[in-house]
């Protein structure tokens, strides 16, 4: 069965998860297609994705068969191999999505549990439902999180808050959730919301749109000297290029700028 689908549409990749009848949990056969979804996202010319589970809940995290699994092979050989990058294959699944170029926005309804949500966390936005639940799960199964959530978390939440979430496995409301940073913002329909946003972020220039991304990931991760070149090597490579130069004419001449 498939696991994963793409659309695009006006310069936009719809990414859904179509595992709905088991709430899109993660197996081996989930896992890789969602790295595939991402890396065949990458390649496109989209200008931005949205990521978002059919069905009741957006991503219920590792299925029980995969739980029962890990007793049968070597978590050394599993999860020391860097199949991807800096990353294993199950780190993958979030860190996929983070290294792609164009802005990812993942509407999350239901739940976003373990693995879930740091499929989540691999997003540059996420658009949670009010009702929607949420949790740093491992713990529940004496594990750790370790499919990226680590390198993201930090990120969002305050050191408290983050080892709360860690140390509990407690689920959050999308409320409290928002409150904390886990998520962006809620929305009645988070798929219809994040559609629009995404159209946003679609009608801008797209080069910029991509050096965006690339400055915001190097300001997270470096040092102040760095960020300060990138900014300059970024801009410079920005300036007075045909793509600049249409988002000026559009906005004097009162239009919507148009892209190649």
């Amino acid at each position: 069965m498939a696991r994963v689908s793409i659309e695009y549409k006006d310069h936009i990749a719809h990414v859904t998860l179509t595992r709905g009848d088991k709430m899109n949990a993660l197996d081996s056969e989930m896992v890789k297609a969602i790295i595939a979804a991402g890396q065949e996202v990458a390649a496109s010319d989209a200008r931005a994705v949205v990521l978002s589970g059919e069905g009741k809940s957006f991503c219920a995290g590792l299925d029980l068969m995969s739980f029962a699994q890990m007793g049968q092979v070597d978590p050394q050989d599993w999860l020391m191999t860097r199949s991807h990058h800096d990353a294993n294959e199950m780190q993958e699944v979030a860190m996929v999505w983070r290294r792609l170029p164009m802005p990812v926005i993942a509407a999350i309804q239901g739940v976003a549990y373990g693995g879930g949500l740091q499929l989540a966390l691999g997003a540059d936005i996420r658009i949670a439902a009010p009702d929607a639940r949420l949790s740093v799960m491992e713990m529940k199964w004496g594990i750790v999180p370790d499919m990226g959530a680590m390198a993201l978390l930090p990120r969002l939440l305050r050191s408290d808050v983050l080892r709360r979430l860690t140390y509990t496995a407690e689920v959050v409301q999308a409320e409290q959730a928002l409150n904390w940073g886990l998520v962006t913002e809620l929305a009645k329909d988070p798929l219809v919301r994040a559609q629009d946003l995404a159209s946003q972020i679609a009608n801008q220039s797209p080069a910029a749109i991509r050096a965006a991304k690339r400055l915001i990931e190097q300001a997270e991760a470096e040092d102040r000297g760095s960020v300060l070149l990138a900014e300059s090597t970024e801009q410079v490579a920005l300036i007075g290029k045909p793509e600049q130069m249409e988002v000026i004419a559009a906005q004097m001449g009162g239009r919507k700028p148009v892209f190649k």
